[in-house]
């Protein structure tokens, strides 16, 4: 016997909830000059997993690539805030993962509790895989903006420094980071950069 309708329900009603991100927007612009939204980041950062975690032996890829798929759903009715306006103090961790447990509330309990569990191990970066996803997730949004049509007056060195934290942590993380710093430092500097 299959599982009751109740159950399905509501995951339905979790996934119909989660569709909001895809008009949730992001600061990064894509290549045809329109925001992206946090849906399309989250999307190429499981990309950006798949594409590396074969060179990370020591790893649950699985669970690499659940806590990123987790990792924003925290913003899903408060928006993404831009990592320039973001302060340590600014209450934005905490407002986001009520949110993350009002999203997750009608969820049957076994998988509330493994939703929860992720986010919150994200948050921490309490693991191995948790390193990696918060390093990539870094990485994904430098990359964007490598390749967004930004603004003339964008600030591509801000991005030199932005989660450098997060992308030493993992010598692969780093060593991906450089290729990317190497990119930005050349746009910083009104120089083509990417060619694709």
């Amino acid at each position: 016997m299959g599982p009751d309708a109740g159950n399905l329900e509501t995951r339905l009603a979790f996934l119909r909830e989660a569709e909001r991100l895809k008009d949730t927007l992001r600061s990064g612009v894509t290549a045809g000059g329109r925001q992206e939204s946090v849906a399309e980041h989250s999307w190429r950062l499981c990309l950006t997993v798949l594409a590396f975690a074969d060179l990370v032996p020591d790893i649950d890829p699985l669970r690499l690539l659940k806590l990123v798929i987790i990792h924003d759903l925290g913003e899903i009715y408060e928006g993404d805030v831009p990592a320039i306006h973001q302060r340590a103090d600014d209450g934005r961790d905490a407002r986001e993962r009520a949110d993350f447990h009002r999203l997750t509330e009608r969820l049957p309990d076994a998988l509330r509790t493994e939703f929860r569990a992720l986010y919150d191990e994200y948050a921490a970066a309490s693991t191995p895989e948790a390193v990696l996803a918060k390093g990539f997730d870094k990485l994904e949004t430098i990359l964007q903006h490598t390749q967004g049509a930004n603004a003339p007056d964008f600030d591509y060195r801000f991005n030199l420094h932005y989660g450098k934290v997060r992308t030493d942590a993992h010598p692969l993380l780093a060593e991906i980071r450089a290729l990317i710093d190497a990119e930005t430092e050349a746009l910083a500097e009104g120089r083509a950069a990417w060619a694709g």
